[in-house]
């Protein structure tokens, strides 16, 4: 099995949202849901429309799920709409599940995501090993750039140790990579 990188680059990962923008929302907001939360790819797959909105069609804030509440899953701005987009787009009830396939009412399959956020990558010219493994590690990656607590991100991550989320983002080295407070008042 490949190790698959964070996509590290700001640019490409413009590149590939506009790609998948006009792809599907679906597909959109599986990637804008990915790297904006670090959730793994199996836990994603099984979100339901339940876990992200009301009963009375209203956009969560945070997730809706036991497994993911230290620290909880925020959903920023870009993440709700596209989140709103999705279920519009799709025409999804309120139990449906939130990646739904085309073709039944089941989840899209973990081979399927990897295709969407392969090709993604390929239409942005990224040429290294990608998966969706990548979306949890960008996630990582981008956090710790941003300067949220190797700790914060660990804990995220489900991760034993800080050591090991810093492999698993790709930043061995702490002081090779500018890390950014951006409090944004």
């Amino acid at each position: 099995m490949k190790t698959v990188e964070a996509i590290k680059d700001e640019r490409q990962l413009a590149l590939m949202k506009r790609y998948l923008r006009s792809r599907s929302a679906r597909d959109y907001c599986l990637f804008l849901l990915g790297i904006n939360t670090g959730i793994r790819i199996h836990d994603l797959l099984h979100l339901q429309v339940k876990d992200v909105m009301t009963e009375s069609g209203e956009i969560l804030h945070y997730l809706q799920s036991s497994d993911y509440t230290d620290p909880p899953v925020y959903f920023n701005d870009h993440v709700r709409d596209s989140l709103r987009s999705c279920i519009q787009e799709s025409l999804l009830c309120f139990n449906d599940f939130l990646f739904k396939s085309k073709k039944t009412n089941e989840p899209i399959t973990r081979q399927q995501a990897y295709r969407i956020i392969n090709e993604a990558a390929r239409q942005a010219g990224i040429n290294g090993s990608i998966g969706t493994h990548t979306l949890r590690k960008t996630f990582g990656y981008h956090a710790y750039l941003k300067g949220v607590a190797i700790s914060l991100i660990q804990k995220r991550l489900q991760h034993s140790t800080s050591t090991e989320t810093r492999q698993y983002i790709g930043v061995i080295d702490q002081k090779s990579v500018p890390i950014k407070l951006d409090v944004n008042l």
